[in-house]
């Protein structure tokens, strides 16, 4: 999941950077070049492109679509902090969504840490007075949908291939954005067809990290380390955009590191206390 979250956040750094492409142009190569890595990749190692879980896959498509493309319009609409913010309210989700559907517990000191961490994004992104109520929504759309995403590929666990899955969800975009493009399809230049095809490759090697954290791990434990690629974007924004950061960032740092050690720390304590009355 560490290494997901920094290829996540490169990529978004891709998107941004191709702020004069339209939302469905970006997202279709996003789509396309994973799709193409999935596609060879299974063919390499003989892997079933079919799947053994047709409808859960598809649904997993269908909500990877929906918030993938809500995000890319969020970064191209609204300030990059700002829809960074909505974005990471998905673990969250996740976390209460996996308690009803995959009958995950939470502990009543882990929505504390929960609320540390989504306080420590708050803090270091802040609001913007800017965002209207349309935009605002399509945040939120993205970040619900994403929060679907994760209790979903552990319900599907270890019984489908990762590039199974993946490929589902690329290959599924890549057709749907592939159309809608077309009316506002624009040559790109040569600086922008490589950030197109960096941004490609960073996405699926993200994809491909974070699918198997979720199948072998807790939603609970693992879907609160995508708060990193806040902390990875506030390094790459003063970096790659030349953004600044006041002393109440570095205090957000602090509370999403500080929340996210903490639940992993409990969750694993707790695990091996429960194994331990087991054995006893």
């Amino acid at each position: 999941m560490l290494c997901a979250t920094i290829c996540f956040t490169v990529m978004q750094g891709f998107v941004k950077q191709l702020s004069t492409i339209h939302t469905f142009q970006i997202t279709f190569f996003r789509a396309a070049i994973t799709s193409i890595c999935c596609f060879f990749y299974m063919w390499k190692y003989r892997i079933p492109i079919i799947g053994n879980h047709q409808t859960l896959l598809l649904i997993r498509a269908v909500l990877g679509i929906i918030s993938m493309t809500s995000f890319f319009f969020t970064i191209q609409l609204m300030p990059f902090g700002a829809a960074v913010t909505l974005k990471y309210l998905s673990p969250v989700f996740a976390a209460i969504i996996a308690v009803y559907l995959l009958k995950e517990k939470i502990q009543p000191v882990q929505w504390m840490f929960f609320g540390m961490a989504l306080l420590g994004v708050l803090l270091l992104k802040g609001f913007d007075t800017r965002i209207n109520f349309t935009e605002l929504s399509l945040g939120l759309l993205g970040a619900l949908a994403g929060g679907l995403i994760y209790p979903i590929i552990r319900k599907i666990g270890t019984s489908e291939h990762p590039m199974v899955i993946i490929n589902y969800f690329m290959f599924s975009a890549s057709v749907l954005m592939g159309i809608l493009m077309i009316p506002h399809w624009q040559n790109p230049t040569n600086h922008e067809w490589i950030c197109l095809l960096l941004l490609g490759i960073s996405g699926y090697f993200g994809q491909v990290f974070m699918t198997k954290a979720f199948q072998v791990e807790e939603v609970s434990i693992v879907a609160p380390l995508k708060y990193l690629e806040v902390v990875y974007a506030l390094f790459i924004g003063f970096i790659w955009f030349g953004e600044s950061y006041a002393l109440l960032s570095f205090m957000g740092v602090l509370l999403i590191l500080t929340g996210m050690f903490l639940n992993v720390r409990y969750k694993h304590k707790h695990k091996d206390l429960q194994q331990n009355e087991v054995i006893s």
